[in-house]
């Protein structure tokens, strides 16, 4: 299995982002192939980080690539700052 988190820092409306991700994010990411998990999470005080688990290294760079298209899309004022992505192979899980 393969992850992307990205961190998103400087978030205006934590709770509208989060609408819009639930809303219009998510069913993007079931359709990517190999998908297990996403999660958003409100981290507090501006900063929302979110994780995308996937069966393999194509979809976790889909993932990536379809978020910069969303964000760039539909949450450019709420995520004003470009993310800082971390992504690989899952080596130990729960």
């Amino acid at each position: 299995m393969y992850a992307a988190v990205r961190r998103y820092e400087g978030v205006t409306d934590p709770a509208a982002a989060g609408r819009l991700v639930n809303e219009g994010f998510v069913p993007l990411m079931r359709q990517v192939s190999g998908f297990v998990a996403y999660y958003w999470v409100d981290a507090g005080e501006g900063v929302m980080i979110s994780t995308s688990v996937f069966q393999d290294l194509a979809g976790a760079e889909e993932s990536v690539s379809k978020a910069a298209d969303f964000v760039r899309d539909h949450l450019a004022s709420l995520l004003p700052n470009p993310p800082q992505v971390t992504a690989g192979q899952v080596v130990a899980s729960a």
